[in-house]
């Protein structure tokens, strides 16, 4: 069997100040055909699980490019068109093949595309014909669309939130794309709109459940596998929102029965996933009633992994304005700041103005009296399933008490290692605040006596009807009609 691997993928905020551009995907990681290294990437899935399956049964295995972004704003037309005919190209070179799989977001919006996942799987299908299995992995954070379920065989996203299944879900694609490549199986597909926009936690309830529910479901009666997409609210595209994807073999009813089943249950569970945030001041406070630390607040509105700049000062501004100390905060984005911290060395004692510097969505700057604790050249976190994800040149400094993570290299908290590798030891801190949605929870919930996901002012707002739509399509559950703008 021979098989053709390769990845295109970045989540696209298309409210967020900073386009996405060639050098976005080189920063977070770019691999000519043949280059990967051996440890897996982030949206290396379907690649490195191809390797594992097709080492050990013999399969001839073309790797093409692999490309990942961090998502910003829209991506650039030059962006997309250069890398996707990179792919195409290697791809071209491999035919013939049996087999294609792809490490994909879901979510990713160039200029003149509202649906890039769609468009690349529509010239994948026109180059390799009807006949050839094509397959992909998608982040569920995604806009699945017809495009997308059409031209692909299967469609498979992570099922855990923070997306800790990725080499799983890589395996589960490269098994089934292999199964029906040998006519084992005839995968059909049912999609179900559930007309809503929903954040499904998988480290608690109710999402815990009905994740679970669904796994049991697979690989019984008929059912091949079921994906339930999230949806990105922060991308105004015409299939933003909450769908169920159920493939089964070969019965077209099956699929759509228990797709619209699995909706309808979902749908009934959208009051009990929501969650309540507090404002900065609110989460703080409810922090510093907590008592025992560390308290954990999650920062979601500047979270890099959503498009955001990474680099506000609304939690720091008000932890400095009320005095609190023992605290620690990050990552910041403030490659100035590093620079200088760098410069004037560990142990320096100077006043450095930090972060504020993309757009009022990052608040003011603001300047600190702060000592340089340390300095880590080229510091790499430890991610989601084990992932290298680089941080460049760090510093930490501390302000009276609160320890802050400066980094060069735009990035959310994953790794508790993002501090402990500067020697902020977080278990003695009474408060966490992390530029993450939910990634942060895997890793940091081993030291958190409590987490709080707040509501700040940010390029990931939580007040979703305050975006300006103007492609989504309205109402959409919690959104009201009136958020769409002409």
């Amino acid at each position: 069997m021979r098989v053709f691997s390769g990845s295109l993928a970045t989540e696209s905020n298309t409210f967020a100040p900073m386009p996405t551009g060639l050098s976005t995907f080189h920063d977070r990681g770019y691999f000519g055909a043949g280059q990967h290294p051996e440890q897996m990437t982030f949206f290396a899935g379907p690649l490195c699980a191809a390797r594992l399956r097709g080492r050990a049964a013999g399969w001839d295995l073309v790797e093409g490019m692999v490309a990942g972004a961090q998502p910003s704003g829209t991506t650039t037309r030059h962006a997309y068109e250069t890398l996707r005919e990179e792919l195409l190209g290697d791809l071209r070179k491999a035919l013939p093949v049996d087999m294609v799989v792809l490490g994909l977001h879901g979510a990713m919006v160039a200029d003149g595309y509202d649906d890039c996942e769609g468009d690349l799987l529509t010239r994948v299908r026109d180059l390799v014909g009807p006949d050839v299995v094509v397959g992909a992995e998608l982040d569920p954070h995604a806009h699945l669309t017809p495009t997308m379920v059409e031209k692909a065989d299967i469609l498979i996203a992570f099922k855990e939130y923070p997306h800790t299944d990725v080499l799983e879900r890589g395996l589960e694609l490269v098994d089934l794309c292999a199964a029906a490549v040998q006519k084992k199986i005839r995968p059909v597909a049912a999609m179900v709109d559930c007309e809503m926009i929903v954040t499904m936690h998988t480290s608690r309830q109710p999402a815990r459940g009905f994740v679970d529910r669904i796994q049991a479901l697979e690989g019984k009666d008929g059912v091949l596998s079921i994906s339930v997409a999230h949806g990105f609210a922060w991308g105004d595209v015409p299939e933003m929102g909450t769908k169920l994807l159920v493939y089964t073999d070969g019965n077209a009813q099956q699929a759509q029965a228990l797709a619209r089943q699995l909706a309808d249950e979902l749908i009934g569970l959208r009051e009990a996933l929501a969650i309540t945030f507090p404002d900065v001041d609110g989460a703080l406070d409810q922090a510093l009633a907590q008592g025992a630390g560390p308290v954990v607040i999650s920062d979601g509105a500047d979270n890099p992994g959503g498009g955001a700049a990474g680099d506000s000062t609304f939690f720091l501004r008000r932890m400095v304005e009320r005095g609190i100390s023992n605290a620690a905060l990050g990552p910041l984005w403030d490659p100035i700041a590093v620079r200088i911290a760098f410069d004037a060395g560990v142990g320096a004692r100077l006043m450095l103005r930090v972060g504020g510097k993309i757009s009022p969505l990052s608040g003011d700057p603001i300047d600190l009296d702060c000592t340089v604790k340390a300095l880590f050249p080229a510091m790499v976190m430890t991610g989601l399933a084990n992932t290298p994800v680089p941080l460049g040149d760090c510093a930490l400094i501390d302000a009276n008490g609160i320890e802050v993570v400066l980094i060069t290299t735009r990035n959310q908290a994953m790794g508790r290692d993002l501090f402990t590798q500067l020697g902020c030891v977080l278990e003695s801190k009474a408060i966490v605040v992390v530029k993450s949605s939910q990634h942060f929870y895997a890793s940091f919930s081993q030291v958190a006596q409590r987490v709080i996901y707040a509501a700040a002012p940010g390029s990931v707002t939580l007040d979703l009807d305050a975006l300006p739509y103007r492609k989504a399509r309205l109402p959409k559950w919690p959104l009201k009609a009136g958020a769409q703008t002409q």
